[in-house]
């Protein structure tokens, strides 16, 4: 395969496209600090640094297996190429985190081929979820919480330790309204302050929900109504990582200790905050289709998003 892409790919190179720009996000544990690491990059011998590092965990959200639009007619596809960039690292991770939407409209046989395709993640021995909304179209008893329901006792939230990291999964989406900021509740936010009364200050934290843990566009429900509870909980704890989905595209903030992070989609793009109609499904020509999922070139070296999602960028 050239390392450059044709000047008018056709849609189903776009779409090969869109794993290296929606594949994943590795995050490495150094000193106590959680930094991300570009997947594509670290899949690739050409990237001898990102390629020796030690990964902690894998992030992959909006994987929308269902969606048949022409925005992408096939996301299980890209899913796939995604899970074959895992599989094809040279030092993999054992643990996986799904951000949420791992359908797109809770169905049976949706979550049977979710389920079936994310068993192909032959490095992983660990996989956590957390919701999002279309996961959960069914109902707080429907088809997620029948296969994903055991850790939380089907509540949805829960926390698990791995390799001397606290991990804490959050639901923000059970009462989801379009264009309405997401909400824990109180029940929940309880049941946080009290997980977190145990540990250790120097503990390295963990925090992943769906829907963003700090409010990037309020007018299209880009944020969390009452996350500002939850992090007073976690300013004490000197390394926090929080990390989302559903705006599938990366953006990242950082606050004293606390590092925010939303990941792109391996499914689709959507406009970014406040242009066009709204948070639905962007379909773009082929050939502008990489340049929206931020990617340039098949050639990973030059992929922009090494630059948004490497340890300079989030220093």
């Amino acid at each position: 395969m050239s390392s450059d892409l044709p000047s008018r790919p056709s849609r189903r190179s776009a779409l090969k496209c869109l794993a290296f720009g929606g594949a994943g996000t590795l995050f490495v544990l150094s000193g106590g600090v959680l930094t991300p690491v570009e997947l594509a990059l670290a899949a690739s011998s050409k990237d001898k640094a990102a390629a020796s590092v030690v990964p902690l965990f894998l992030q992959i959200s909006d994987s929308h297996i269902g969606f048949n639009k022409e925005a992408n007619p096939d996301v299980a596809g890209t899913l796939k190429q995604t899970i074959d960039y895992v599989n094809a690292m040279p030092i993999k991770p054992a643990l996986a985190i799904h951000t949420g939407d791992i359908t797109h409209l809770s169905k049976p046989e949706e979550f049977d081929l979710a389920a079936q395709l994310l068993s192909g993640l032959n490095p992983i021995t660990e996989l956590h979820t957390v919701p999002g909304e279309h996961d959960v179209t069914d109902g707080p008893q429907g088809e997620y919480f029948k296969r994903f329901g055991k850790a939380s006792d089907n509540r949805g939230y829960y926390s698990f330790d791995h390799n001397g990291v606290h991990f804490i999964g959050l639901v923000n989406v059970l009462h989801f309204a379009p264009n309405a900021l997401g909400s824990l509740g109180e029940d929940q936010l309880s049941w946080l302050e009290s997980d977190l009364k145990a540990r250790s200050s120097s503990t390295p934290i963990v925090v992943f929900a769906h829907m963003p843990m700090w409010t990037i566009y309020a007018p299209w429900g880009w944020g969390t109504g009452d996350a500002g509870q939850a992090m007073s909980y976690l300013k004490r704890f000197g390394s926090v990582t929080v990390l989302n989905g559903h705006i599938h595209q990366i953006v990242s903030k950082v606050e004293g200790n606390v590092t925010f992070h939303t990941a792109r989609s391996t499914a689709f793009p959507i406009p970014t905050a406040g242009n066009g109609p709204g948070p639905v499904p962007l379909t773009v020509a082929s050939d502008q289709l990489p340049r929206m999922l931020g990617v340039t070139s098949i050639k990973i070296s030059r992929h922009p998003l090494a630059a948004t999602v490497s340890d300079t960028t989030l220093a």
